[in-house]
């Protein structure tokens, strides 16, 4: 029987919440799903015998799975530990402290039910809340929310509540993606990196925990920010920007030789600002031929044919010249005003638009479906 629901509980010293906690879950989903899903729990050696109460629950719930995994622990590692061991068709994660309420579970699964891809739990929209928080846990909560909108806004800002530790998603939209995430917010590394489109959002409101202790530490707040930067990161695809860069190298001599050729007074001599848009739009022309052909190569060949060759060069040139704008008031800026030699003032202000450039062709120039993670961010 192929099974439709996969539901992940990373545990560590749940051994007081785990067994009402299976009890409301299975009550749930077999008057739902009937036989058509599983629960698997991902127990990292507890020493409160979380596991092992687990496991003798196994006996009275078939659709009950554990997995104790020794000399390993996070939350997150241990949701992917379960992913890579679940058969269902909607892959989900809940918190075993119950302050996720079980309930909730039924909305969201009516949201998959209508063709979401992801269905989160949010205590930020309509219907969600937090319990009993103090200032200081509010402050710190919209505090990393805030962090990673600046970091991340293209990932954080698709959801209200992207710190949440309770959704589903569809296993067809995480294929062929790799997830590594780290610390304990995993919905950030699916947003981040899974194909996700249509996003629901059902509001819960967020349990004060009854029996065990908060998990919550110091350095669950680092690492969540380390997650952050290593994401944008990835997202920003470093080597890419590596081979923009040596293909800008390029433009550089080009650019450089034509302004020689053009305004020395041993050769053309013409003015300095003339000089300078010519060279750079011959730069241009290098510079886009390199980008299509190697750079942003994967991108160009899903999008064939000379029209959207030329539509991507006409995109590219005029970045590039609103990028060339900036660089000739910066040339005649350290030119006229600071006195630097034209070719190292030159170069100065081919430094200052390069990240421009590169920014705004990976949005615009090179941007396809299967990159709209890199795009936005």
């Amino acid at each position: 029987m192929s099974l439709l629901l996969s539901l992940i509980i990373p545990t560590y010293n749940e051994s007081e919440n785990i067994s009402p906690l299976i009890i409301q879950l299975t009550s749930l989903l077999d008057r739902t799903l009937e036989q058509k899903y599983e629960i698997i729990i991902v127990d990292d050696d507890s020493p409160d015998l979380t596991w092992k109460i687990a496991q003798d629950l196994s006996d009275q719930y078939p659709q009950l799975k554990v997995i104790r995994r020794q000399g390993e622990k996070g939350l997150s590692t241990a949701v992917m530990k379960g992913w890579e061991k679940a058969q269902g068709e909607i892959l989900g994660v809940i918190d075993a402290d119950l302050q996720h309420p079980p309930e909730s579970l039924l909305q969201l699964w009516s949201e998959i039910e209508k063709g979401a891809d992801l269905a989160v739990a949010s205590r930020h929209v309509e219907g969600g809340g937090v319990s009993d928080w103090s200032l200081l846990r509010r402050f710190l909560s919209r505090g990393a929310q805030t962090l990673g909108l600046i970091i991340l806004p293209g990932v954080i800002g698709r959801v209200s509540d992207p710190m949440s530790g309770f959704f589903l998603v569809r296993r067809r939209c995480l294929a062929n993606s790799t997830l590594n995430p780290l610390g304990y917010k995993i919905l950030i590394e699916v947003l981040a990196k899974g194909k996700i489109g249509w996003i629901s959002e059902v509001g819960y409101v967020f349990q004060e925990r009854q029996e065990g202790q908060s998990k919550v530490t110091k350095q669950q707040y680092i690492d969540y920010i380390r997650h952050l930067v290593r994401l944008r990161l990835s997202l920003w695809r470093f080597e890419r920007f590596i081979r923009f860069g040596v293909v800008g190298l390029s433009g550089v001599f080009v650019d450089m030789a034509f302004l020689y050729l053009l305004s020395d007074s041993s050769t053309l001599g013409l003015p300095l600002t003339r000089s300078k848009i010519i060279a750079a739009e011959l730069a241009i022309i290098n510079n886009f031929l390199w980008n299509d052909s190697w750079t942003f190569r994967d991108i160009a060949q899903t999008q064939p044919g000379k029209r959207r060759k030329i539509k991507r060069f006409i995109k590219f040139n005029l970045i590039c010249l609103a990028g060339l704008i900036l660089n000739v008031l910066f040339l005649n800026i350290f030119y006229n005003i600071f006195g630097l030699n034209r070719y190292v003032a030159n170069l100065g202000a081919i430094a200052i638009v390069t990240i421009w450039n590169y920014w705004l062709n990976l949005k615009l120039s090179w941007r396809s479906t299967d990159l709209d993670s890199e795009s936005g961010k």
